[in-house]
């Protein structure tokens, strides 16, 4: 699996949970493969896009700018729901 790769979807239902669990640790059954279907030269490429982004455009933005986004987030965190 790639570094930082997420783990493929585990079965919601309980007992399918269980025995899917079971069959990894027996070794019944292997890993399912995260990029199965999917290029995996593009796939890399895309989280190494992904990872520079939000670096970079924090270096570009002013210290206003980011002070006001941070704001905002904190704001929305914060809301209360009801």
């Amino acid at each position: 699996m790639l570094e930082g790769m997420t783990k493929p979807k585990r079965p919601r239902d309980t007992n399918q949970l269980a025995k899917f669990v079971v069959g990894l640790a027996t070794g019944q059954i292997a890993e399912p493969d995260p990029l199965e279907g999917k290029n995996r030269q593009r796939a890399e490429s895309g989280r190494q896009g992904g990872l520079k982004g939000g670096a970079a455009r924090a270096q570009s933005l002013l210290a206003k700018e980011r002070r006001n986004i941070a704001i905002r987030a904190a704001s929305v965190r914060w809301r209360k729901t009801d």
